[in-house]
């Protein structure tokens, strides 16, 4: 049977929902470490002051964990993907492009444009290339790295017995 609209959209939306709650847990992380490392809190000094990319590629690292863990076990823990190799594979491959994304703001702004103050940095690498990644890694994640391969349902219709035709002898 067939998938209505309304079902198929309703699904989306939970799908959505759990990835952006995960997303967030490690954005948190990432926005939280890539500042630590960049530009210290309090008390603690930054440990790669200077190396905005360096501290942006540590943190979107560890925040890569949280967010595999989060989504292996419950955006996308209904799927089965056959291999688990395969899907970290592909899920590295996937953040690491992404990754990518998210850094090319940060570095227009800090080596191309010479702002280098903390306010944009977050806004370039952590709202600008964080917004275009999680969009590229919503539609990754679902449609290769935790790609549904369970088979579909197939629909069996008992065939009715025909009528005996008049003048049949069987």
């Amino acid at each position: 049977m067939k998938e209505s609209f309304s079902d198929r959209l309703r699904r989306l939306a939970v799908e959505a929902f759990k990835f952006l709650t995960v997303g967030g847990l490690g954005y948190i992380v990432d926005v939280g470490l890539s500042n630590l490392l960049a530009y210290g809190f309090g008390p603690i000094p930054a440990l790669l002051e200077g190396s905005p990319i360096k501290s942006k590629i540590i943190s979107t690292i560890l925040s890569m964990v949280v967010v595999w863990i989060g989504n292996r076990l419950w955006t996308y823990g209904d799927r089965t993907t056959n291999s688990n190799m395969r899907g970290i594979v592909l899920f590295v491959a996937v953040n690491l492009a992404g990754m990518v994304i998210t850094v090319i703001p940060l570095g227009v702004t800090w080596y191309l444009l010479d702002m280098r103050d903390q306010l944009t940095y977050n806004i370039s690498t952590n709202v600008i290339g964080i917004g275009l990644a999680m969009i590229f890694r919503f539609y990754a994640y679902r449609t290769w790295v935790f790609k549904d391969e369970s088979p579909h349902a197939e629909v069996v219709v008992p065939l009715e017995e025909s009528s005996r035709v008049p003048g049949d002898r069987g």
